[in-house]
Parts: C-alpha cells; structure tokens; sequence
C-alpha cells in the first residue's frame, strides 16, 4: 500500500479522502491556497504544503506546484477528488510521467470518455443506447441549423469539452438556436478553452439516472446500482437518491449492465459514473456522459451498498483487486443526499461568503452522516464553490429516508452566512419529491417558480 498520498483538492472532499485514507494506514499530504490557510484539510492531514495565491488557477490548478509538492513530499500517489484537476487528461499524464500514481483513470482513457463526442462514439462502439445527435464536432451555426433540422427539436447544445453546466443550452426551435449557439460556444470556450460543441435531441421529460461503477488492473469491473440526480437547477444538482423509484427490476438490471457494459468497452480502472437520461412513458434510456472520477453524491451509493468508494480508489491504485466482487455487491434501504451551500436562494442563489460565527451540525441515530469542512469561526473564501457540508441519509425505506432528512435539515444551525437549508427543507418536504413524481425539469418550471412567489 502507498506510504503516502498527496490530497489535490479542498474542502468536504479533501477532509473525506485524508479520513479514507487514514483509516487504510496511508500518510497523507495537504495543499492549500494562501485564503485556504485555516481549512480543516489542512489541520487533518499529517503534512500541509502551499500551492499559491487564492485564485484556482494559481494554486488548486496549478499543475506544476501540486507535482512539486508531491516530490517535495515524497508523495506515491495524488488523489484529485471532484472539481479542479480531477478529469484532466493532460495532469493525469504528467503523474505517469513523474512516476506518481493517478488516483482514477488513464490519461488515455480520460481523454476517451471526458471528450463527450468521443464517448458518443465509443458507446457506439459498445453497443450502448445513445440519444440522436450530431455524429462530430459542430463549429459553425450553419453546421447546427442543418443538423438540428435532421434530428427535430427540442435539441439540447452541449461543449464538448463540458462539465459543471456550462456550455448547455436547451433549444426548442430555430428562431432560439443561432443566439443559443454562439452563447454556449463563448461560454465553452471561456470556461474549457475548446468551443466546439455537439447536439443531441432533447429527451423531455426525463429522469437523470447514474450508475455508479468500479474497475480494477486486473479487468474487473462492478457496477454499485444507480442514483437518480433529477432535482437540478441549470443542469447543476441540488438532490441525490438511491434507489431510484422510477427504475423497477427489470430496467435496473438493464442499465447497470449498460454501464458494465460501457465501462468494460474503455477497460476502465478506479471509480466512474456512467450517465443516462430515462425516457419514463417509454422505459428507454440513453447515454448521456461518464465522469471518470469519484462524484459529490457518492455517500448515497455507499449507504445502500455499503462498500466505502474512496477507499476502493485508494486500493484500485496500489495495485489491488476490487475488495468485492459483483455477487457480493448487496443494497439495502434507501438514501437521500442534500448539498447545503452558502448562498441565498431569495436573490438567485448568490453565493454568501463570510465567517461562520456559530456552527451546529446535525447528529445522533443510525443512518445520519455529514461530510463538511466547516467548523466555528471559519471563513469561507469568495474564491471557490459555494458548497459547504453534505447531508446525508440512510432508512429502511424512503419514507424512513425522507423523515430522516427532513429531521436533520430541522437541526443544522449556521450563523454568519447565508445557506440554502431551508431552501433543502421545503424541496424535501413538497408533496412531489415525497411522491417520487419528478423529472429534470421539475426544480426549475414547478418548484423554484412557486417557491419564489414568497419572496
């Protein structure tokens, strides 16, 4: 096993993977930002090192300091989390160079699945249902009025290079589609330094349904079922379940093995997610993207599965067989994950920085688990994701689950800052999401809407 693993990331993440890693005997090494120098990650880890200012790009992306931070101690392994550097083909690349292990995919692979043209294709090649679209890159508005007239409208406009939600537009007619294309391809380019783009037919409505899955050196590859992620707002998730209750039996065992089936195609190692959009009326679904790294709503799966997914990662890259195999893969109850951010949901969800003057996490009773990197007197910087604590839980049953939640958010008390907790408390509390009756559409045209006439 690795003596020691340098921790690429910040925040909840950063504090779960030291922890993970503790608990598997391995040092670990922190990097921080100069406004990151008081995080929690930084007091938890057996070392700390400073990678740069506050901006990302001088620090939490800066790919040559993180790596001199790992020789400067004597790191075997980085570990990039979620965000930043995590599906970065070209650091993967540079860590195989220098000899330190990748914690998730190949490069080679990495730039296989995260291009999301090049995953269409590769889908293709596996036998695994992809939505009508564009079959390349589509650089020109004239390129994007001829194919959207092939595949019919709705049509969805993705970057290629995507992720996070940007560079998506919906577009549901051609008047819509040359001002939706030039303003998704600038954001691309903006965010991801790559504007081309590609098109998809829009699947509407639909459920967001993921399967979590897992590989190893060896070849083999096990799915941890799925999570529905369809409570969204601007493509971003807001709510993570697991089980979904919009997948029965039959159809559960048909995606898991689709994703298998993907992931295997790739000769995939380390943690992934495979993405797909469900069709209900007709029970089809479609691939829609992989993430080749580990996912903020993995606690779900780890409550119904019971298998801890980052200490997998951790052993998946020592070397190590899978820990279980797909026959002892069991799921029991359901879980619901809530992501509590500081921001204000009465004007357009702003981020609220500022210190934390008074901190009460909520606790007690099985099932309850709260992954944060807050604490008391801390101050959260203006510089990155406005996430603050994940609150998660596991019942017997959904309705157990949802009780379960909605006790928890009654608890958590944060002062200094504004949250969305109760903005998290009245979601779960409305009689859809209790009924299980909602799509990816339902946050922003049902909800928000009637949730906003308050204010």
């Amino acid at each position: 096993m690795f003596n020691k693993i340098l921790i690429a990331n910040r925040g909840e993440i950063a504090v779960r993977i030291i922890r993970a890693a503790r608990e598997l005997g391995v040092g670990t090494v922190a990097i921080y930002s100069t406004a990151d120098r008081d995080a929690l990650h930084v007091h938890l880890a057996d070392e700390a090192i400073c990678v740069g200012p506050a901006r990302s790009t001088d620090s939490y992306l800066n790919m040559n300091n993180i790596l001199s931070a790992a020789v400067a101690t004597g790191a075997q392994a980085i570990h990039p989390g979620f965000g930043f550097l995590s599906e970065n083909s070209k650091f993967a690349r540079l860590c195989e160079e220098m000899n330190i292990k990748f914690i998730g995919p190949s490069a080679k692979v990495m730039d296989m699945m995260g291009d999301k043209i090049n995953a269409r294709a590769e889908m293709i090649k596996a036998g695994v249902p992809v939505t009508p679209g564009s079959e390349g890159e589509v650089h020109t508005t004239d390129e994007a009025v001829k194919i959207a007239e092939e595949i019919g409208y709705p049509i969805m406009l993705k970057a290629s290079a995507g992720g996070g939600g940007k560079g998506i537009r919906k577009v549901n007619n051609v008047e819509e589609l040359v001002p939706a294309f030039e303003a998704a391809q600038a954001e691309a380019q903006a965010a991801f330094g790559n504007g081309a783009m590609f098109i998809e037919r829009m699947i509407f409505p639909a459920r967001h349904i993921e399967v979590q899955i897992l590989g190893d050196s060896q070849g083999n590859v096990i799915h941890l079922g799925e999570r529905d992620c369809s409570l969204q707002r601007n493509n971003q998730k807001v709510l993570e379940e697991s089980p979904s209750v919009a997948i029965g039996h039959t159809l559960r065992n048909e995606i898991t093995a689709a994703a298998v089936k993907a992931a295997q195609h790739v000769s995939y190692e380390n943690a992934g997610t495979i993405e797909f959009l469900l069709d209900e009326s007709s029970g089809k679904f479609y691939f829609m993207e992989m993430n080749t790294r580990v996912q903020v709503e993995h606690p779900v799966t780890e409550f119904v599965s019971g298998v801890d997914i980052v200490k997998e990662q951790i052993r998946v890259a020592n070397g190590n067989e899978l820990s279980v195999k797909q026959e002892d893969v069991t799921f029991s109850g359901h879980a619901i994950e809530c992501r509590i951010n500081a921001e204000n949901p009465k004007f357009n969800f702003a981020p609220s920085p500022g210190k934390i003057t008074n901190l009460f996490l909520p606790s007690g009773g099985v099932g309850l688990r709260v992954d944060s990197a807050m604490y008391s007197g801390y101050s959260i910087p203006p510089y990155y994701d406005s996430m603050i604590a994940k609150v998660i839980v596991h019942g017997e049953n959904r309705f157990e689950a949802l009780m379960k939640m909605q006790r928890a958010l009654l608890e958590f008390d944060v002062e200094g800052v504004i949250t969305n907790v109760d903005f998290q408390l009245e979601l779960i509390s409305d009689p859809h999401v209790v009924a299980g009756d909602y799509d990816t559409s339902f946050l922003g045209n049902v909800f928000l809407p009637e949730y906003q006439k308050e204010y």
